[in-house]
C-alpha cells in the first residue's frame, strides 16, 4: 500500500471517482436527497481531495458520502468499511504513545496515518452517526479521536458494535490489536 503517492494521473482520478459513484449508487440510505452530479463536480475540482479519497480506499476504507455541510458547501466523507480498514490496523493511537513503547512497536500510528491520508480522524459523534446507517465494526474496533484530558492520562478511546449497540471503551494509547483500526472523515 502505498499511502505517500503524492498526485494522481488523470486516469487514476478517472477511476477513482468511478468507484465513488458505484458506491454512492449502491449505498443510497447514507446519502439522502445529495445528488451525485455535484459532488463529481466537486471532486474534479479538488484533486488533492481524489488523492485523500484514494488513499481511504487503499488502506480499505471504502469512502462514501454521508452528508453535506450547508454553512461551508462542503461534503463529508466518512470510511463505510463494514470493519475498521485493513489496511490502518495493529496500530497504537500516536506518535507519543508510539514512541513509549520500547518492545513490539507497531509499524505505524492512526494520528500519524491519518494526516498521510489528509483525514481526521472520527470523532465519537460521528462514529454514532456512521452506525445509523447500518452496523459497523462488529467483528474489529476503531480509535476515535480522544478528548486531550483523556490523551494527557496516557488513554485513548475506541468503539465498536456489538450486540446490535455502539460501544466505547478506553485503552493505553501505546496498545494495539489485530483487529483495531481507525476510520476517517474528509470534507470536500
Amino acid at each position: 500500500m502505498n499511502l505517500y503517492n503524492s498526485k494522481l494521473n488523470i486516469q487514476e482520478e478517472f477511476e477513482q471517482i468511478s468507484i465513488l459513484k458505484t458506491r454512492f449508487e449502491q449505498n443510497p440510505n447514507r446519502h439522502i436527497g445529495l445528488k451525485w452530479n455535484a459532488i463529481e463536480a466537486k471532486l474534479e475540482s479538488n484533486p488533492d481531495k481524489i488523492l485523500s479519497l484514494y488513499k481511504m480506499d487503499i488502506s480499505g476504507g471504502e469512502p462514501d458520502v454521508v452528508g453535506f455541510d450547508a454553512q461551508t458547501g462542503e461534503y463529508i466523507f466518512f470510511d463505510c468499511s463494514a470493519e475498521s480498514p485493513k489496511g490502518r490496523r495493529s496500530i497504537c493511537y500516536n506518535r507519543m504513545a508510539w514512541d513509549k513503547r520500547k518492545e513490539n512497536k507497531p509499524e505505524n500510528n492512526a494520528m500519524d496515518m491519518a494526516a498521510e491520508i489528509g483525514i481526521e480522524i472520527l470523532n465519537e459523534s460521528q462514529y454514532l452517526e456512521l452506525q445509523t446507517f447500518g452496523e459497523y465494526d462488529t467483528k474489529t474496533s476503531s480509535w476515535i479521536l480522544t478528548p486531550a484530558e483523556i490523551r494527557k492520562l496516557g488513554g485513548a478511546l475506541f468503539g465498536d458494535c456489538r450486540y446490535n449497540a455502539v460501544f466505547f471503551y478506553h485503552n493505553g494509547a501505546e496498545s494495539y490489536y489485530a483487529a483495531r483500526g481507525f476510520r476517517g472523515t474528509l470534507r470536500i
